[in-house]
This record gives structure tokens, sequence and C-alpha cells, in this order.
């Protein structure tokens, strides 16, 4: 295969490492690489919503869509974070010698307060939690988020923790394993933990047969288990499971765990089998910990309260998650789906003067129904820097923008050239735009680009405040809720503030209209 294998991967420094350790055993069997760092979803075309491609990882959902958009080859994850079913199209395609399985302990000075009734441990991994929690109930265990290098420097910052509690294998990558590390035999891992995984199309038969190559077996064999007893116990809900399997002696010796949140329940399963005859391993050890008790604590854990305080109306990426405040525990979900239009190539037969574009949704509609090159716009004036940049990547040059539709309206009422505008817009699109145009003579043909479903749920009543990115998000949460007096709504823009003001009393509006500035709006308020 003589082409250059796109190699997908998070931006992050331990993602790099292990997208590095992919391309260098590729490249050591004579195959041409290159690195693709994905950024975000928001900047990837979807024809397609998330839930009918069955993506639900928050920790590779970005990536997935990257690799079913056929804008990279392969893509390189951490094996623990990839949910047990895969997206619709996608397969394992290899998984690399396992690294060190185990849990690490980070402490502060020394190891004596393992022994003292009172101690602090930070961790952000339910897992980790309940089954300190078992060993040591007297102890607290406080959350702690962000990537390898920012908890370890949340630890030294802070002077009540004690001890946190990281993954082996990755500080082990990044070489950042401190003196004061111990690793935790007694903890039974995350299923998958120490394992790069490449995920490609199940399509792509020469990928597949590539990848193939540096496939490690026997960690294949090991984490194919752990993740089958995890899908067996899991049923949706997220819960503190621990697997781990290993071959010794041609023999596989498996062990997990199941816990409640506050490690006061625990049930564990040890097995082994030799190898070649250990096909029903997973579902042997599931079946126990069920018959003893694991669907009523399965049960109690779906049924458990989780006191999230922000929710988001927009689903996040995992580093966009590991940036709040430790004060914030937020949930989120996609309150509006998107589906795109066929646009009649009618519409752009011949070169339109004066085009109007408020989302990132309509240039995807755009394109997916034509190339750039088809798209002949002499003036495109649009709503928001996202959106702009969108245009002037993928379509062509922005003559005017504003932060508003209104904003936008007015200057068009004064500036515009000629007396006619087209408007690629959604069903729910907001009347402001449209009305001010109209009422100065100015002719609006509305192209209706996509489809904007409203999709949102019951939010409990622990939810302090909510994060907006859109007026169709706030008209998707008012279906289901109705905000209290001190419910605080967390704007992207003023547009989607003014909806917002229609039903919150504190409205607050981000200093840039990115996902990444609305979190800072929530984090100033959780800051004090």
């Amino acid at each position: 295969m003589s082409k250059i294998i796109k190699i997908g991967t998070r931006d992050s420094e331990l993602a790099m490492y292990q997208a590095r350790a992919v391309q260098q055993q590729l490249e050591h069997l004579g195959h041409k690489t290159v690195l693709a760092p994905v950024k975000s979803v928001g900047d990837l075309v979807l024809d397609r919503p998330l839930y009918e491609m069955g993506i639900t990882g928050i920790f590779t959902r970005t990536l997935d869509i990257a690799l079913l958009n056929g804008d990279v080859d392969i893509v390189v994850h951490s094996l623990k974070d990839v949910p047990t079913i895969m997206p619709k199209g996608i397969t394992q395609a290899a998984v690399l010698k396992r690294g060190n399985v185990r849990d690490t302990l980070v402490y502060k000075t020394t190891e004596e307060f393992l022994g003292a009734e009172h101690a602090t441990i930070a961790t952000g991994s339910l897992r980790r939690k309940a089954q300190w929690l078992n060993r040591y109930p007297t102890h607290t265990v406080e959350p702690i988020r962000g990537n390898v290098i920012t908890r370890l420097e949340k630890l030294d910052a802070n002077d009540h923790w004690d001890a946190a509690v990281f993954a082996a294998a990755g500080i082990g990558r990044l070489n950042l394993r401190p003196e004061t590390a111990i690793n935790l035999e007694w903890m039974v891992p995350a299923p998958g933990q120490g394992a790069i995984m490449i995920a490609a199309l199940e399509k792509d038969e020469d990928i597949l047969a590539i990848c193939s190559e540096i496939n490690h077996e026997e960690t294949e064999i090991c984490v194919k288990i752990e993740r089958e007893f995890l899908n067996r116990l899991e049923g949706g809900c997220t819960a503190p499971i621990g697997a781990n399997a290993y071959i010794k002696d041609e023999e596989i010796f498996f062990e997990a765990v199941l816990l409640s949140y506050d490690g006061t329940k625990k049930i564990s399963v040890k097995r082994n089998k030799k190898l070649g005859e250990h096909h029903d391993l997973a579902e042997w050890c599931a079946n126990y910990v069920i018959e003893r008790g694991g669907k009523r604590l399965m049960d109690d854990i779906k049924n458990s309260e989780r006191k999230t305080n922000v929710y988001s109306t927009k689903s996040f990426t995992e580093t966009q998650r590991q940036s709040f405040n430790d004060k914030v525990t937020v949930d989120s979900s996609d309150f509006i789906k998107i589906s795109l239009n066929r646009i009649a190539p009618r519409v752009i037969k011949n070169e339109i003067q004066n085009v109007i574009i408020t989302s990132q949704n309509a240039v995807d509609a755009l394109l997916t129904n034509f190339s750039a090159i088809e798209l002949q716009f002499k003036n495109i004036y649009c709503v928001g820097r996202r959106t702009k940049r969108e245009i002037e990547k993928r379509i062509g040059k922005v003559k005017h923008s504003e932060n508003s539709a209104e904003k936008l309206a007015n200057h068009l009422v004064e500036y515009l050239e000629g007396t006619e505008v087209t408007y690629f817009c959604s069903d729910q699109r907001l009347d402001e735009l449209p009305r001010i145009l109209s009422e100065n003579h100015i002719v609006v043909n509305e192209v209706e680009a996509y489809q904007t479903k409203l999709d949102s749920l019951k939010l409990k009543d622990s939810v302090e405040g909510v994060m907006f990115y859109s007026p169709s998000t706030v008209k998707s949460f008012k279906q289901e809720n109705n905000p209290s007096d001190t419910m605080v709504a967390y704007c992207i823009g003023e547009t989607t503030a003014k909806e917002a003001s229609k039903h919150f009393k504190d409205v607050r509006i981000a200093k840039l209209p990115t996902v990444e500035s609305v979190i800072d709006l929530v984090n100033e308020h959780y800051a004090s």
C-alpha cells in the first residue's frame, strides 16, 4: 500500500505519545504515515446525527466522526476510554502490547497517612474512589480534573490532599512518574487500562490488514475478556467496575469487581481457565456477580442521585469537560439534533449577489449539497466568529459579520448592495433578521438548509445553571423544564441571551462566542 496513512489523534500530550507509538510501529514495517490531530466535533462536517451513528463516548466521539467522514484512515485511543459498543461502521483494528496495567498512588510526603484514620485522596475516577473507600472507609476522596500534568500540579498545590491516584501507564509514558509513587496492586484496574487501541472502518480491508501486522495477540485476548465482562454487566450505566485478565503458563487469570459509589458494597470474582478454553470466561464471571447481588447493585447505581449543578445543552468533548472548576459537577447532552436538507440545484444555478449565513450548520448543509466551486456568492454576510472562520476556510471571503442576527440586519439595512438577499437558515430560525430586512424593503429569499429538532430532557433539582449555545437550545430546554428564580443561564452570545431572558432572571453572556468561553463564564461563577 503506497498511500500515506493518516493517523487521527486528540492533541493532548498523552494522546500524541500513543499516536506516535502506533506511527513508529507502522513505519518500522515500511508504511508511510502522518499524524492528524483532530480538534473538536464543531470543526467537522456532519451529515447525520451522532445518535444515528451510535457515537456515545465522550473521550472518543471526535475521532469517530473524523474516521467516518474520511478525514483520517485510523484513530488511536486509550482502550479503557472506548465504549464497549463501537459506532456503526467502525471496528477495532489492533491493540498494541499492553503497558503497566496498574493504578498508581502519588503521595506528597510519606506513606504514613495510609495508616491514619483521616486522610484525603484525589481522583476523578468513580472506580478508584469506590475501591479506595472500600479499603479506607474513614478517608475522604475528592474530585480532581485535568490532564496528567495538570493533576500533578493540583496535587502539589493543594495543602489538604495527601495523595492522588493515576494510571501507571499514563504517567509512565510521559516520563512523569515521581519518586513518591507506588503501584496499587490491590486495586483492580479499569477494563482495557494500559492498552492502546487502533480503530478503523470495517470496510477498509487494506487498512485492517496493515493494522493486523502490529496487533499484539496476547493483549487482544485479555482486553476482549475484560470488555465483554464490562458489556455484560454495565447495562448502559456508568458504574465502579474493575476487570483485569492476564496470561501465564498457557492459562488465563481473570479478576473483576463491582462496587457501590461509596464503596460500602463490593462483589468480587476470580477465575482462571486454560488458554483456548476461555471463551465463556467473561460470561461466567458476569453471571457470578449478577447472581450474588450485582443486578440489585447496578439498579441502585442507576437510580442513585448524582449532584449535577451545571448542565450543558451541548455534549462536551473530554477536553472541555476537564476544563471546569473542581466545584462544578457538570453533565451534558445535545438538546438539539440537526438534520441537513437537500438543497435544490436551481437555488445556486446563477451567481447570488447577497448571501446570509447565521450558523455553521448552514455551512455544512451547503457543502454537503455542493462543492465550494459551485457556490458563486458575491457578498457573504454572517453571524459569529466561528461561522465566519468556517465560511472563509471552506467557501469564500466574508464581506461583513456581526455577533448577533439583529446587528447584522441593521448593518444590511444601511450598507447592502442591492435590495435582495438569500438567507440559508433553519426551520427554527428567529424572525428578527427577516423582519427587520422586510420592514426596510429588502426582499428575503429563505432557503431551509437544515432542520433543528428539539430534544431536551428533564433536569434534576440539583442543577443550578444551564449552558446555552443558540436560541433553539433555550426553546428545547423549556419543553421539559421551568427554571427556578435562582437558576443561571450561561449564554454563548447576545441572541441566545435574549431568548434566555424570557425565562431566566439571571442571564450571563460569554466574552467570546465559543464553548470554551461559556465554560470560563461558569468557572468565574464558582471561583469564589
